[in-house]
């Protein structure tokens, strides 16, 4: 083989190990929602609401569907609202709310993802929303 095509070869194999790697690598994305504004925190306290009303969730729930998953909810205090909604396989989501009127929804699709939400205090509320590969 010549040095130029050598050079090439070598080349075309660093292009195909690049192009390929994140494609079996495995990852996430993840998007946290939190209200800026009280009308904004009624609506997405509303659809958590719907949510759970929906599931049979009084307070909160879990609801998988897939294997491998892991999930857990801890609620200290009165009136919160905890879900997670786990779609796919080996997932790990925890809620934990420390305090009052709290509402929070993980929500995990796909495989492999990774999330918690924690909140403490009172009134807080949120969501996070994931995706894995």
């Amino acid at each position: 083989m010549t040095r130029k095509t050598t050079l090439k070869a070598a080349l075309v194999a660093v292009m195909i190990g690049t192009v390929a790697s994140p494609a079996l690598a495995g990852g996430q994305i993840s998007i946290s929602i939190a209200p800026g504004s009280a009308e904004s925190e009624q609506a997405m306290r509303l659809g958590l609401g719907i949510y759970a009303l929906a599931n049979g969730f009084k307070n909160g729930g879990i609801k998988q569907k897939g294997f491998g998953n892991v999930a857990g909810l801890l609620q200290n205090g009165g009136g919160n609202l905890g879900l997670v909604h786990q779609e796919g396989n080996g997932h790990n989501g925890t809620v934990q709310q420390n305090g009052n009127g709290n509402a929070c929804g993980l929500f995990q699709f796909g495989k492999n993802t990774e999330g918690h939400c924690v909140q403490n205090g009172n009134g807080g509320t949120g969501a996070t929303f994931q995706l894995g590969w």
